[in-house]
C-alpha cells in the first residue's frame, strides 16, 4: 500500500478508534485500538495487509514481548498474547480457591466446547480431536500405542524431530520392529522428488509412515496430501508430526489424508504453553492404545481415552479458548500472508551477501515463517552468538543431519524496524 492508503487506514483507525472509546471505556488502550483496526481492515485483502505496518502495530500490541530483546526463535514456543495470559492467570486464581471442586467439577467441564472449537479450526469431527500437552506426547502416544510387532518397517527422515526419532528407535529395540530412514536433501521446491524420496522406500512390509508437515530446522513444506495418498495405496498408515503447520498457514487436517496428526498449541496457535492436540481419524482410535491407563477398555473407540493424564494444569487448558479468539480475531489468511511477507522481508536483503547460504525456500507452497540461514567457513553457533551479543536478537543455531544454519523465526508482532536490525547484524558478521 502506498503512503497516502497508510496515512488514510491511520486516520480511519483513529476516528473508529475514538467512536469504540466512547462506547466502551473500560476497555484497555491498546484493545481499543486493535478493535479500531481490525474494523478498518475488513475490507483489505489479506496480501495488501500483509504489508500494511499500521496495521500489525496494533496486533503487536497484545502481546507484552521485551523491548530489551529482539525475539527471532518462536519457532521454539510463541508467546501468548495478553488475553491469554490473563486467563491463565485468573483460572489459576479459580483453581486454588478450591482445586479438586473447583478443577474437576468446574474448569473441567469446559473441555467439550473446547474440543468443539479446536475441531472447527481443523475442519474435522469433534470426536477425532484429544487435548493433551504437546505434539511430542500425541505422537508418542501414537507411535507406542499403534499395534506393530517385529519385522514390520516404519519409514521417517532423518530430518524429523529428535524425540520422534528416539520414540521410533525405542520401539525398534524394544519391539523388533525396522526402521528405514530417508534423507532429504533440503530445502527443495521439488514435488515428485519429495514424494519420491518416501515412495522408494516403502515394501512389503512397511506398515506405517512419519511426515513432517513442516521440518523445523529450517521451514520445509512437505507434500503431505501426496505422499498420504501413495502410502494408503499400500495399505500403509500415515501419521503426521503438525507441530509447526497447525495455525501457522491455512489448511484442513482432512486435507492432508492422515490418519493421525499432532500439533503443539503453544506454537502457532498462541495457546499457553504446555498444551497440544492429537487427531485421529475415527476409524483409527479403537486399534491405538492410550499412553496412560484408562480404567475402562483401552480399545474403545472414544477419543477421550488418550486424555488420561490424571491431575493436570487445568488452568493452562482452559486458556487455549482465548488464543483460539485470537486466532480468529486475525484470521488465518491474514496470519500466513504477513508471516510469509516478513520471512522473505530479510531473507532478500541478505541472500545476496557473500557467502551466505539460504537453506529455506522462499515460495509460500513450500514455506512460511520459519527462515534458515548459513554462512560459508563459520558455524550456526558463531552467528547465534554475535547476533545475541551485539544486537540482542535470539534466534538457534541449527546443525542436523544435512541442515546447518541459523533457524529465525519472526511472528506477527515482529516489526519491520526488528528485521532491519536482524539485516543489519547478519551483514556485519559476513563481514568481519
Amino acid at each position: 500500500m502506498g503512503k497516502n492508503n497508510r496515512r488514510h487506514f491511520l486516520q480511519r483507525a483513529g476516528a473508529a478508534a475514538a467512536t469504540a472509546f466512547l462506547t466502551s471505556v473500560s476497555k484497555p488502550g491498546w484493545a481499543t485500538n486493535l478493535e479500531a483496526a481490525l474494523l478498518d481492515a475488513k475490507d483489505i485483502s489479506a496480501a495488501d495487509l500483509a504489508t500494511e505496518e499500521d496495521f500489525w502495530y496494533y496486533i503487536q500490541q497484545s502481546f507484552t514481548v521485551s523491548p530489551g530483546l529482539i525475539n527471532l526463535n518462536n519457532g521454539g514456543v510463541s508467546p501468548a498474547p495478553r488475553t491469554v495470559q490473563e486467563a491463565v492467570k485468573r483460572f489459576y486464581d479459580y483453581s486454588n480457591e478450591a482445586p479438586s471442586y473447583y478443577m474437576w467439577r468446574v474448569l473441567d467441564q469446559g473441555r467439550e466446547p473446547l474440543r468443539k472449537n479446536l475441531a472447527r479450526i481443523a475442519g474435522c469431527d469433534a470426536e477425532e480431536i484429544a487435548i493433551n500437552r504437546n505434539s511430542s506426547e500425541g505422537l508418542e502416544t501414537i507411535i507406542f500405542g499403534l499395534p506393530l510387532k517385529a519385522g514390520d518397517e516404519v519409514v521417517a527422515a532423518k530430518q524429523d524431530y529428535p524425540n520422534m526419532i528416539n520414540a521410533y528407535k525405542q520401539r525398534e529395540l524394544r519391539d523388533g520392529i525396522k526402521m528405514v530412514w530417508i534423507d532429504l536433501a533440503l530445502p527443495s521446491e521439488d514435488e515428485q522428488y519429495l514424494v519420491q524420496q518416501y515412495v522408494k522406500a516403502f515394501t512389503s512390509k512397511t506398515k506405517l509412515v512419519h511426515i513432517t508437515h513442516m521440518i523445523n530446522w529450517n521451514g520445509q513444506i512437505l507434500p503431505v496430501k501426496k505422499i498420504a495418498q501413495e502410502a494408503h495405496k499400500r495399505g500403509i498408515e500415515v501419521i503426521v508430526d503438525g507441530a509447526h503447520s497447525f495455525a501457522h498457514f491455512n489448511f484442513k487436517i482432512p486435507d492432508l489424508d492422515a490418519d493421525y496428526f499432532a500439533a503443539s498449541l503453544h506454537k502457532w496457535l498462541y495457546a499457553p504453553i504446555g498444551s497440544g492436540m492429537l487427531y485421529v481419524k475415527k476409524e483409527k482410535i479403537k486399534q491405538v492404545y492410550p499412553m496412560f491407563a484408562t480404567s475402562e477398555d483401552p480399545l474403545k473407540s472414544d477419543i477421550r481415552k488418550f486424555e488420561h493424564l490424571g491431575t493436570r494444569p487445568f488452568f493452562i487448558e482452559q486458556a487455549i479458548g482465548k488464543a483460539m479468539e485470537f486466532h480468529d480475531m486475525i484470521g488465518i489468511e491474514r496470519k500466513e500472508k504477513r508471516l510469509h511477507y516478513l520471512k522473505n522481508y530479510w531473507v532478500d536483503k541478505v541472500k545476496h551477501l557473500p557467502k551466505v547460504k539460504i537453506n529455506t525456500s522462499l515460495h509460500p507452497s513450500w514455506g512460511c515463517a520459519i527462515g534458515n540461514i548459513g554462512v560459508e567457513g563459520r558455524q550456526p553457533s558463531e552467528l547465534d552468538s554475535f547476533l545475541l551479543d551485539k544486537y540482542r536478537i535470539h534466534t538457534v543455531g541449527i546443525k542436523w543431519e544435512n541442515i546447518n544454519g541459523v533457524r529465525i523465526t519472526p511472528n506477527v508482532y515482529t516489526t519491520l524496524q526488528n528485521l532491519d536490525t536482524l539485516v543489519e547484524g547478519i551483514t556485519a558478521f559476513v563481514r568481519s
